[in-house]
């Protein structure tokens, strides 16, 4: 593989080169014929015009993309990628998983693997050879929007995952049903001052080395095909172009032959062409950075700016993971897979996976579980009748949705369907049915994603409690005398200790997914409560006056609950 991949190398121009290092668009961005001019060598699906309406119709159109790639002189074969963060999150009818911080809840690899497994095939199945997923941050401060993407603050635990996933997703790799995968981000983007997507991370080396570089260190070993680049500055220097750490620390001290790539518009972003010299491989070219940043590459290269040792190194990089995908023999996605989307054999794992993320913090009385004999349960909240809410941010669109989509379950529909008695929907608690034999409570936080999740940006009224609407909901059925289960939707722990006082159950159920009915068969005892926290749980916001919440290493916070809790029938 190494002598074809010299062998295509050396035959190729400097535009091919720099082609090879260019992600798009796939809509907007370019028209398909810049994909034969411009040499581009990959693309990226992610918020925008849809590829079509079935996914026959997406394979249909990364098929017509891959031709007109296979047709220029060198016939190097597009990677295609997109941000399947928790299943195959951009295609409405795909198997959902629950975030990362729900998987990391279940302490289950095995199930993580799986996961990790139907997401590469339905990837696949909607015609992408490329995921960005999984992020292997460790999360310091709750008020950072991306807490959920991530498996855990125990980087013991984020190990074992992050193992696990890359398993999963990659498989043998040249195997059509998996995809390469990408750990994310590199490095210190859940460890910044105050939560602050692409902050400063002003963490000791010492602390780096002993906390956030060991999952990459698992990933590089299990083979994880690409790594992708930080928002956040480390040491006052943007990670995009800190080549102490991006070449010197991963590629030559791991030892990581993959590709290493850059984050939405990162050429524009963090210093043009230094960020290849620090080791940046694949340059998202997106929102008008294409013709920015391939000129200027090629002008960087001409004037010795960047060497073309380096740029060599990047495409030798990019090839070898094309050849290790087996996209020269088999460039198109396969059709057969099509029928394998959302089935319920992926339905149930994914419902497993909800079960197991479960986290009860309460149980007064041995309220749960519920019989499935009682007489009247009222359910309230609007978490509990959409998908959308339930699901959070990445799931059919990027900051997601508040609507129900395709093919999920809700709670309440869960809850329904085991319930023998009367069950009763009051969605905003202004029914008052107090005759009833237990309240169930859905409550949480609306869906977001990336800068617009952080707690005090200035795009939100997001905050770590829980909203005065929500409070209401918990206190109307509660103060009347019902007894109040609460089920708990968010990214991340939240500081809930007045609610928890006031609820007879609190479970914590992160954000599950598409199969709200698992939800429902833990409620009823069909299934024990397995799942511990991922996090340490907060007890007042005085524990985050600092740069950092609460954490299992950090003695000085007086918090609710313990990395690691976690009650059982």
């Amino acid at each position: 593989m190494e002598k074809k991949i010299d062998s295509l190398l050396s035959e190729m121009t400097l535009n091919e080169k720099i082609g090879q290092m260019t992600q798009v668009r796939h809509f907007d961005d370019i028209s398909e014929e810049d994909i034969k001019s411009k040499f581009i060598g990959s693309v990226i699906h992610t918020q925008g015009p849809l590829p079509g309406n079935s996914a026959k119709e997406w394979q249909e159109k990364f098929t017509g993309l891959q031709k007109k790639a296979l047709s220029t002189r060198l016939g190097i074969p597009l990677l295609f990628g997109v941000d399947a963060v928790h299943g195959q999150n951009t295609y409405e009818g795909a198997t959902i998983f629950p975030h990362n911080i729900g998987l990391g809840a279940t302490r289950n690899a095995e199930l993580v693997e799986k996961a990790a497994r139907i997401t590469a095939l339905e990837s696949q199945a909607t015609g992408f050879n490329w995921v960005f997923s999984p992020c292997i941050a460790i999360p310091y401060n709750e008020k950072w929007g991306r807490v959920y993407e991530a498996f855990s603050e125990s980087t013991e635990l984020t190990n074992e995952l992050t193992v696990a996933s890359v398993k999963g997703h990659q498989g043998m790799l040249s195997d059509t049903h998996t995809v390469m995968a990408t750990a994310k981000h590199f490095v210190g983007d859940g460890s910044t001052d105050y939560g602050v997507e692409g902050g400063e991370t002003s963490l000791q080396s010492e602390e780096i080395k002993a906390r956030l570089i060991s999952p990459y260190k698992v990933a590089v070993e299990n083979g994880i095909g690409a790594i992708m680049a930080s928002f956040n500055t480390l040491f006052g220097k943007a990670m995009h172009a800190h080549k102490a750490m991006i070449t010197d620390t991963l590629k030559i001290g791991m030892g990581f032959e993959g590709i290493v790539v850059s984050d939405w518009k990162g050429y524009s972003r963090f210093g043009e062409f230094e960020i290849i010299n620090a080791g940046i491989d694949i340059v998202m070219a997106v929102d008008g950075d294409l013709d920015l940043f391939q000129n200027g590459l090629k002008q960087a290269v001409q004037t010795n700016q960047v060497s073309e040792e380096r740029i060599n190194d990047a495409v030798r990089r990019i090839l070898r993971q094309k050849f290790r995908l087996g996209l020269f023999e088999n460039p198109y996605p396969d059709t057969s897979l099509v029928q394998k989307i959302g089935i319920q054999e992926h339905r149930d794992v994914a419902r497993q996976a909800v079960r197991e993320s479960l986290v009860l913090l309460k149980n007064e009385k041995n309220i749960l579980p519920i019989s499935k004999s009682t007489s009247k349960i009222v359910v309230i909240g609007e978490h509990a009748n959409s998908t959308g809410l339930q699901s959070g941010g990445w799931t059919v669109n990027w900051q997601g949705t508040h609507e129900s989509y395709k093919g999920a379950t809700t709670i309440l529909s869960g809850i329904e369907s085991l319930a023998e008695g009367e069950v009763i929907y009051d969605a905003d608690a202004s029914g008052n049915h107090f005759d009833a034999d237990v309240a169930i409570v859905v409550v949480g936080e609306p869906p977001y994603a990336e800068f617009f999740g952080d707690i005090g940006h200035e795009s939100n009224s997001l905050t770590l409690t829980m909203s005065d609407n929500h409070q209401n909901y918990i206190n109307t059925y509660s103060t009347n005398g019902v007894q109040t289960i609460v089920v708990f939707i968010s990214g991340r722990p939240m500081v809930v200790t007045e609610q928890i006082e006031r609820s007879t159950a609190f479970v914590a159920a992160w954000l599950p997914g598409s199969e709200g009915n698992g939800i429902a068969e833990v409620l009823f005892g069909d299934y024990n409560f397995k799942g511990k926290l991922p996090h340490t749980w907060p007890k007042s916001m005085e524990d985050f006056n600092g740069k950092f919440g609460p954490n299992y290493w950090d003695e000085t916070s007086e918090i609710l609950f313990p990395l690691g809790y976690g009650l059982e029938y």
